[in-house]
């Protein structure tokens, strides 16, 4: 096993990370927290989760279940042809989970942040419990509630043609990262009290480590986006360094080294190329090349509403009509550059309420509803067409119209009255 150079590095961000892959295929991520309908303010017992859906047996269309920190239910779906595809797998394994959950009165909840739990770690591996460690000793609070008390919807999309279109794609998929925070906001509430936010979860994030989450280029970005990837990621701060590469062993937890210190000699041992690739999965910028955009910055949804932003993502990206709205439109908020930390902060405090997010958004989604039946998706047109209706083209988003903050179950007295499953 040879060491780790910054060669390796830049090597590792262009032909890994950054290799072009034709547009088409589409992938999603929800993450849902859980809640218990007889007592929403109880946390759910990890072990109770995991039982229940194993005994369901595997999600039908192949979605990859896992769990968060905190308990949070994850589903995974392949990349498939198109949203219309990933919309039907996707949804068929949300319904699989959902039946197995409704058997013992659980329901996957509706919100981006726990409106009233606080952080409960569930999940205690080497690499959980390294982050809580990290994040506390550098009295980042912020880091243990985005384990454990936060959900998001993730959308995975090809990075594009040829080494231009992989860098159009990835500039355009940056100016729409506040028009998404904004447009799909859904966490007002925390313990039980509006926090002033649209989008909280995004303010939890922001309040985080700067060097992991912050965009990877900033407003001025260079003409080479695999180079700023290489830089962002030899420049942040290693969370941990396993006693063996990759993740085995006891981990030493904020050596206080960056990756290109490491590289350098400042390590108990020399990084190898696994090191690298735990380093880039402990950084959290809100799009993430990983061979494919994974856009990070969308709240989870109420369960009518999750295949909305995967519907108007894809059709920005893919459809050559709809990304020509997009860019125009996403340029003029911006102002020709890339977004900077106050318009994003505008967008989660605001939502589609703040004037210039608001226009921008109504334009995309617009331009999103066009698209759709020409990507053969045209019942996702129907549903984001009644989303724009009822949200974006008011100035509005699910946090603004839905309570947040569920009622607990009247108890039941009848034969059917659960008892002893705890």
């Amino acid at each position: 096993m040879t060491d780790l150079t910054v060669d390796d590095v830049h090597e590792y961000a262009r032909g890994t990370c950054f290799r072009p892959a034709l547009p088409g295929k589409v992938g999603a991520e929800t993450e849902w927290l859980v809640t218990d309908t007889a007592d929403p303010s109880a946390p759910v017992p990890l072990d109770r989760l995991a039982a229940l859906l194993e005994e369901a047996g595997p999600p039908p269309a192949g979605s990859r279940l896992s769990f968060e920190p905190g308990g949070q239910v994850e589903l995974s779906s392949p990349a498939l042809p198109g949203p219309a595809r990933t919309h039907e797998a996707l949804a068929a394994d949300i319904g699989h989970v959902r039946k197995a959950l409704a058997q013992e009165g659980l329901v996957l909840g509706e919100s981006g942040l726990d409106p009233l739990r606080g952080p409960l770690r569930q999940r205690h591996t080497s690499r959980y419990t390294s982050m809580d460690r990290f994040f506390t000793g550098r009295s980042r609070p912020s880091g243990t509630t985005m384990m454990c008390s936060t959900a998001s919807l993730q959308v995975c999309l090809d990075t594009g043609a040829d080494a231009d279109d992989v860098r159009a794609r990835w500039e355009l998929l940056h100016r729409l990262g506040p028009v998404f925070v904004a447009a799909f906001a859904n966490s007002a509430f925390w313990r039980g009290r509006p926090t002033g936010w649209k989008s909280t979860r995004w303010a939890v994030w922001a309040g985080m480590d700067a060097d992991r989450t912050r965009p990877v280029p900033g407003p001025t970005a260079s003409s080479d986006p695999a180079a700023d990837w290489a830089g962002y990621l030899l420049g942040a701060d290693v969370l941990a360094i396993p006693a063996e590469p990759g993740g085995g062993g006891a981990w030493t937890v904020d050596p206080g080294i960056t990756l290109a210190e490491w590289i350098a000699g400042g390590g108990a041992r020399p990084p190898a190329r696994a090191d690298l690739e735990l380093h880039a999965s402990l950084l959290f910028p809100p799009v993430r090349p990983r061979g494919w955009w994974e856009v990070r910055m969308i709240d989870a949804l109420p369960q009518r509403w999750w295949p909305v932003p995967v519907a108007v993502a894809a059709a920005l990206l893919d459809d050559p009509h709809a990304r020509a709205a997009a860019e125009e439109a996403t340029a003029r908020l911006c102002g020709g550059r890339l977004p900077d930390r106050v318009l994003s902060l505008r967008a989660a405090r605001l939502g589609p309420a703040d004037p210039d997010v608001g226009a921008c958004a109504r334009t995309c989604l617009d331009a999103a509803v066009e698209a759709l039946p020409r990507m053969g998706a045209a019942s996702l047109a129907v549903l984001t067409d009644s989303y724009a209706e009822q949200y974006t083209r008011r100035g509005l988003c699910p946090a603004d119209t839905r309570p947040q903050v569920p009622a607990p179950r009247p108890a039941r007295t009848d034969s059917r009255t659960r008892g002893g499953t705890r």
